[in-house]
């Protein structure tokens, strides 16, 4: 059998119920254009993902189920799978519809519900319990979701065993660096060991902290990947298959949607499509391209501000925001202090210069000294300490937030994981905004993602790859007064937040016991300062937030 099959890749936005169902619509009339049999939605594609405790309003749910319904209306002569929220009696699942002209058929209800990471699925959910076949005249297909086809002997296999020649897998799978070969993986071992086609239908779009990269893809079942959805953007993805017809006796159980399916013999061509890659690092660049262009404009922002300090740092989060939301929306800021050098300005300079974003400098050092003089008889016969050095820091953060308040900017925060894990930043300061884009990049990475955008087009100045890192909060302060050098640093932060190893299962050259002691220390120690900070777009394994949720009060060590 020839069957037309498309996947809808699409950019969902949490509660957005009428603008997710327009665009279902949009891409159903697409696919219909195209003559497609079958067309898959994400998972939830009408609440968008994750809804969380949008949930817990009964409301919600019932708005959901009537969106649901209108979309539904759209579907003309294909079946659409498309991810909604059902509900029977008080129980709530997450769903797929399997609609036919305009009527729902059937309701497929997740099964096994993930509940680890990001995830939280059983706060909300009841699981299903029927991995069902659905028959469209000689051929019957699976559809399950997401979590469904991780598991070997789940749905897919039930489904495959009782005589599916097709799954259709509907999915929110949130990015991390590895993530998409992983994901690969585990298509085509599924679809090599049950002998049947996959449609995997992946959701694409950043929301809060999370970035869905989409990668769509078709797999046959010799384990081969036909063809792969575009990375990081929305797509269609359509593909002729030849699926094998039914054979009635292996059919125990069956859900008929449609008595004959409309085949055509004569259809629009389809363009060649490839299986798009990209190497590690400019995958991570994509996906805060991404994050920070929905968190920007998903919260109805059009302008972000930052404070640019002539760091590696800032310097990536400025042109990030220029390159995710366009350079006349970004504005940087140097605000200096007699502890800045000259080098700082300069650099921060050319790299507004560079990227055509707006430039602005505002000195704080008189700002400083009444501060200093506001304290003096307060602090008389105290020595300086990183009390005067944090104060720098606030009034930075109190100057950006002052212009987010006056021209309604987003203001970005540039701390990098390296700093958010050992509490190398300052509350109320540079930790002020409301979203860090780098929060889930190491600092070693940072620099990678720097150099990586410069190979593309130079902005970035070459100095700053150069000079030793600093906040310029003292006179000949450096990072390394503080911390380990950060090809120390990152791989104990990596072992011990990302992988959960004990001190005495951690060892990273360069480091000694005592090394990995302190920056375990340093890391317990931070956690009230990490639940205060803005969310961060996540692309390792194990983010700070939903990710890794210590208690602040913990004595274990």
């Amino acid at each position: 059998m020839k069957l037309r099959i498309a996947i809808a890749q699409i950019n969902c936005t949490v509660g957005d119920l009428e603008g997710n169902c327009r665009k279902i619509t949009e891409y159903l009339n697409r696919a219909a254009d195209f003559s497609v049999d079958i067309i898959a939605f994400p998972e939830l594609a009408v609440t968008g993902y994750p809804p969380e405790d949008l949930l817990l309003k009964p409301h919600f749910v019932a708005d959901n189920i009537e969106a649901m319904r209108k979309a539904s209306a759209s579907v003309g002569r294909m079946i659409a799978i498309i991810g909604f929220v059902n509900q029977v009696g008080k129980d709530i699942f997450n769903s797929a519809a399997i609609v036919y002209k305009g009527e729902i058929k059937s309701i497929y209800n997740k099964i096994c519900l993930p509940n680890y990471g990001v995830f939280d699925e059983k706060r909300y959910f009841t699981p299903g319990n029927l991995p069902s076949i659905f028959k469209a005249g000689n051929l019957a297909f699976g559809v399950n979701i997401c979590e469904d086809i991780w598991q070997p002997d789940g749905p897919t296999k039930v489904q495959a065993d009782h005589g599916a020649s097709l799954i259709v897998n509907i999915n929110a799978s949130p990015y991390y660096s590895g993530k998409m070969s992983q994901r690969e993986n585990i298509i085509t071992q599924t679809s090599r060991s049950n002998n049947v086609f996959i449609a995997y239908a992946n959701l694409v779009g950043g929301q809060d902290e999370l970035v869905f990269d989409g990668h769509s893809m078709i797999a046959d079942p010799t384990g081969k990947v036909l063809c792969t959805a575009h990375i990081f953007r929305e797509d269609l993805l359509i593909a002729d298959l030849d699926v094998p017809l039914y054979k009635s006796k292996r059919i125990k159980k069956s859900i008929e949607v449609v008595k004959k399916l409309d085949l055509k013999n004569k259809r629009p061509a389809l363009p060649k499509r490839g299986c798009e890659q990209l190497e590690p690092t400019a995958e991570v660049y994509e996906a805060l391209l991404l994050g920070l262009r929905d968190y920007v404009n998903k919260n109805g922002f059009t302008k972000v501000v930052l404070g640019i300090s002539g760091g590696i740092d800032s310097c990536l989060v400025a042109t990030l925001a220029a390159d995710a939301i366009g350079k006349e929306n970004v504005t940087g800021v140097f605000m200096p202090t007699r502890y800045s050098s000259k080098e700082s300005e300069r650099d921060a300079r050319e790299l507004a210069s560079n990227l055509g974003i707006k430039y602005i400098e505002i000195s704080i050092d008189q700002i400083y000294k009444l501060y200093l003089m506001a304290f003096e008889k307060l602090f008389e016969g105290l020595s300086r300490d990183i009390t005067e050095e944090n104060i720098q820091a606030r009034i930075r953060g109190n100057i950006l937030m002052a212009l987010s308040n006056k021209f309604g900017w987003l203001v970005l925060t540039t701390g990098n994981k390296s700093e958010m894990s050992t509490g190398y930043a300052t509350l109320y300061g540079d930790m002020a905004g409301g979203l860090a884009v780098i929060k889930d990049v190491p600092k070693t990475l940072v620099y990678k993602l720097a150099r990586y955008r410069n190979a593309i087009a130079k902005v970035i100045p070459d100095a700053v790859f150069t000079k030793e890192p600093t906040a310029e909060l003292r006179p000949e302060q450096k990072d390394r007064d503080t911390l380990p050098p950060y090809e120390v640093l990152d791989p104990i932060i990596k072992a011990y937040v990302e992988e959960d190893k004990s001190l005495g299962e951690i060892s990273v050259n360069g480091a000694d016991r005592e090394t990995i002691a302190k920056v375990i220390r340093m890391i317990d120690k931070s956690e009230y300062k990490r639940r205060q900070s803005p969310p961060g777009i996540k692309i390792t394994p194990k983010a700070f937030g939903k990710d890794r949720r210590m208690p602040i009060t913990n004595k274990y060590r």
